[in-house]
């Protein structure tokens, strides 16, 4: 079962084209990397799943991207609920300036969740997921911005699962974090794929090899080679995805 197929996927900003005929297909429950040099698409391409270049002028979108049997580029598709399906978490930890608490009951409240104990229950199970709960559960009207940036990573990975979504984008989620949260955050990812597809981008070709099933690499906007984590990196079919791997470029 496919949770996400992206079909002949091309993407302009203005003039530029940023994607070029683009065809994966994502499996459920599995994480999947994206690597690559820098300004090849691949955090251009996870932000086309959540609809996040929608916020970007001058952006063209031609092909689909179908999500649970939905081409999520039709007209009427709604993009709050898309959202909810298709959480993200960015490069550098991003939480609000309010509470812990508070930071992980945003997405719930927006949805319409009011009673404070289905809230309570919310907040303790998403900030248990994200193996941040032990850590913070005696000060949770303490602000968000008092913690430490691996816990404000964890922080807004528990905020994404807040909302039960059923998808997890991840751009460069460790590349601000010290090694010790990196090595949190990849094992907390690990688990998580037992209940959400993952995808995400990273530049730290070990953490690919470490965390994922599936890796695409990526040149000037099209995808080279796509397939097994262990295959690409062990026998890529392409000579481009050896001299990258191998550190001859990027």
């Amino acid at each position: 079962m496919n949770d996400i197929k992206i079909e002949n996927l091309n993407l302009y900003y203005g003039n530029n084209h940023a994607l070029k005929d683009v065809n994966l297909s994502i499996p459920k429950n599995e994480i999947t990397a994206f690597i690559g040099p820098s300004g090849c698409g691949k955090s251009t391409l996870l932000r086309t799943l959540n609809r996040m270049n929608d916020l970007i002028e001058d952006c063209k979108i031609l092909g689909s991207v179908i999500i649970n049997d939905e081409d999520i580029y039709t007209s009427g598709v709604d993009i709050n609920l898309l959202r909810k399906k298709v959480g993200m978490v960015f490069q550098k930890p991003n939480p609000f300036p309010m509470s812990i608490f508070e930071n992980v009951a945003f997405g719930p409240k927006t949805h319409g969740v009011k009673n404070k104990k289905q809230l309570f229950e919310i907040v303790e199970r998403s900030l248990r997921q994200a193996a941040i709960w032990d850590e913070v559960k005696e000060n949770l009207n303490k602000s968000a911005l008092s913690l430490s940036g691996g816990q404000q990573q964890r922080l807004c990975i528990a905020r994404a699962l807040a909302v039960d979504p059923e998808i997890l984008l991840m751009d460069e989620p460790t590349s601000a974090l010290d090694p010790i949260s990196t090595n949190k955050i990849e094992e907390l990812i690990t688990q998580l794929k037992e209940k959400y597809t993952i995808i995400i981008v990273t530049h730290n070709m070990q953490q690919a090899v470490r965390i994922s099933d599936n890796t695409a690499f990526f040149l000037l906007g099209e995808i080279i080679e796509y397939g097994k984590t262990e295959k690409i990196f062990a026998v890529p079919n392409d000579k481009r995805t050896e001299d990258y791997i191998t550190g001859r470029f990027g």
